[in-house]
């Protein structure tokens, strides 16, 4: 509504109000005044309650134009977050929201809230990449050395060579498809977690053993110190974990080299820890290992078929355990992992 018709509404409204108002009280207490003076009292009348009632309105409209100036920014964040952009400005709020102000807390949660949305989507982007890419790899072997089957000048030695390739990149493919699905349904939260007790060194020696062609093949000598212990957590779940750890360090351990497996109890506690003399890390290596999909070295993980994903699943399900994982490497010296697991 423009500002002359609000005026011209005002006026009409405050001469209806106080003419029926004067003639009520002029009639109801007898009063004898002449016209003159009842359409002073009654110009007098109206010109202060239209005043009044513009100084209302104004008065309401500054305040309505001071929240619309106040809450803008933030719905303008919000609106860019709905938009995907998580990169907010809310400094406006910086000068005229004091530690107590009743909208304080709410404009750090709005600032807290943009900021770990937007490291999620940083990291959602980077595992769309990081799973791109690690397909395209082995599809891209396969590809060339399917096509390269084609030629029919190839050795019998040649032909399977090629095909040993595309076998290899096919099981890479394969086993990568079967890390995703477990490290997003870890994630999720929808894996049966279903703690029992049972014989916590049996289950490791168990696995071990499992690996003996692999450590043997590659003539490591291989120390086992196992206390007895049991202890109540997910089998099937901590398998996976000495199946990713032991498998590692006999991937990255020389020919001729040291495993050694121990586990002790401490207090409330069963410690695992498992040593190689294998080609170590850097400490830049260390402090990102556990990331999904990092690799220290592309070359080497390809050569030996990793995807990266071992070690975060690892630690998920370690985590899970309410449980601690360190690691600790030098390199060209070997590797410690080192495990502490509550026992109940």
């Amino acid at each position: 509504m423009g500002g002359f018709a609000l005026i011209f509404l005002i006026i009409i409204l405050a001469s209806i109000f106080v003419f029926s108002f004067t003639s009520w009280l002029f009639t109801h207490y007898s009063w004898s005044i002449s016209p003159l003076w009842k359409q002073v009292i009654n110009t007098v009348l109206v010109i202060l309650s239209v005043m009044l009632g513009i100084t209302c309105i104004s008065r309401i409209k500054g305040v309505q134009n001071r929240q619309r100036k106040f809450f803008s920014p933030m719905i303008y964040a919000f609106e860019q977050m709905a938009q995907g952009n998580f990169n907010i400005d809310l400094s406006f709020y910086g000068q005229q929201v004091q530690r107590n102000h009743p909208y304080h807390s709410i404009i750090e949660s709005m600032q807290h809230m943009a900021t770990e949305l937007g490291e999620m989507e940083q990291m959602r982007q980077e595992f769309i990449s990081n799973v791109s890419h690690e397909i395209q790899s082995p599809l891209t072997s396969i590809i060339g050395f399917a096509e390269a089957l084609n030629n029919e000048d190839l050795t019998k030695k040649e032909r399977a060579h090629y095909l040993q390739i595309i076998k290899t990149e096919s099981l890479r493919l394969s086993k990568l498809s079967e890390n995703l699905l477990k490290l997003t349904s870890l994630e999720s939260e929808k894996t049966p977690f279903e703690p029992k007790q049972y014989r916590f060194d049996r289950q490791i020696r168990r696995v071990i053993l499992a690996c003996e062609p692999q450590w043997t093949a590659k003539c490591i000598d291989t120390q086992i110190e196992l206390e007895n212990v049991s202890i109540h957590a997910d089998e099937d779940l901590l398998e996976q974990v000495w199946i990713n750890l032991i498998h590692n360090s006999i991937k990255f351990t020389p020919n001729l080299g040291k495993i050694t497996v121990t586990l002790r109890m401490e207090n409330d506690s069963a410690i695992v820890t498992i040593k190689d003399s294998g080609i170590g890390m850097t400490e830049a290596v260390q402090a990102r290992i556990f990331e999904r999909f990092y690799k220290a070295d592309l070359s080497r993980n390809r050569q030996n078929g990793g995807s990266g994903l071992g070690l975060s699943i690892t630690k998920k399900i370690i985590d899970m355990h309410q449980g601690k994982i360190s690691v600790k490497s030098d390199i060209n010296k070997g590797t410690d992992f080192t495990i502490k697991l509550p026992l109940h």
